[in-house]
Order: C-alpha cells, then structure tokens, then sequence
C-alpha cells in the first residue's frame, strides 16, 4: 500500500514539473516572439532617416509628412507596451507608404538607386513585422491554451503564470478600402 502511495506521489510531482516546464517554456517562446517584433521595428528606425535623408533633396515641400513621420518613430521608441508599440507602429508604417506615393511625383527620385535600395529595405522590414506579429500570437495562443487545459491549468494557477495579451488590428484598420477609379 506504501508503495501505492509513494507511486502516486510520484506520478503527481512529475506531471506538476511537466506542466510548470511546457508553461515556462511557452512564456518564453512568448517573450521571445516579442523580441522579434521589437528587433524588426528597431530596424526598421533605423532605416527610416536613411530614407528621409534621401527623400528630403527630392521633395523638400513634403516637409509637414517627413515630419509626422520622424514623430510617429520616436513615438514607437518611447512606448511603454506592447499594444502602444504596435498602435504607433502601425501609423508609422501608413506614414511610410505615403513617402513612397511621394515618389510617384519625383521621377529623378524613384530612380535614385539609394531611394530604390532602402524603399526595399523597408518594404522587407514591413513584411519581417507582419510575420513577426503573426508568431507572437501563434506563441501566445498556445500559451493562453496551455494556461487553460487541465492539469496545467492547475499548475499555472499555483505559480501565478498570467495570460499574454494577443496584438490585435484597431477597428480602423479593418475597414474595407473604398476602390475609385473616378478621377
């Protein structure tokens, strides 16, 4: 009977160290896809006066855009959250695009190899985010799942392991684009 018990005892510990693990790593894995997300918007703020630099020669009257752009970056730098990081990361990136319709004024600019060459950059840097928002929240699906499955749900309770929140797109976003070819 001894033997029962010590047995079952057992079996408990290892299913609690099982689960406290697969959390801890989820957490991290978490963590990390967030990391991704905030190196690929550092690069991108990297790139970004490279581009006004470039920009500014050509189109020097398009100055009210290539200063709302510089704000929206610092704005990025200095959020405090995810969800922030995100909110201003995504006016900045509506921001860049229009940069790139300024170009359609400028044919000299379009054609500066050093425009062509951080527009690309850019444009790899837009699609980088776009994935790396997609992993944080496959990361973070499996995570909240693992946090409500029994018996790791038990486990998460007990260490206060706490749900991650998913980057979701502002309603604004959302909105089907009004197609005109009235012009």
């Amino acid at each position: 009977m001894l033997w029962i018990i010590v047995a079952l005892v057992a079996v408990l510990v290892l299913l609690v160290i099982i689960s406290y693990n697969g959390l801890v790593r989820l957490r991290m894995q978490t963590q990390e896809s967030w990391s991704q997300i905030d190196v690929q918007l550092k690069r991108r703020n990297d790139l970004i006066p490279n581009l006004l630099e470039t920009v500014k020669g050509y189109a020097a009257y398009e100055e009210k855009t290539l200063t709302k752009i510089s704000e929206l970056r610092a704005q990025v730098t200095q959020a405090k959250s995810p969800a922030e990081t995100m909110q201003a990361s995504d006016a900045l990136t509506k921001q860049v695009s229009g940069i790139f319709a300024v170009a359609e004024n400028y044919p000299d600019l379009k054609a500066n190899t050093s425009f062509v060459k951080l527009q690309e950059e850019l444009t790899n840097t837009e699609n980088k985010i776009s994935y790396s928002r997609q992993l944080y929240n496959n990361t973070t699906a499996n995570y909240n799942a693992k946090l409500q499955i029994f018996p790791s749900n038990l486990v998460a309770a007990i260490f206060g392991f706490k749900p991650v929140q998913f980057l979701e797109t502002a309603e604004n976003e959302k909105a089907v684009p009004k197609v005109d070819f009235n012009l």
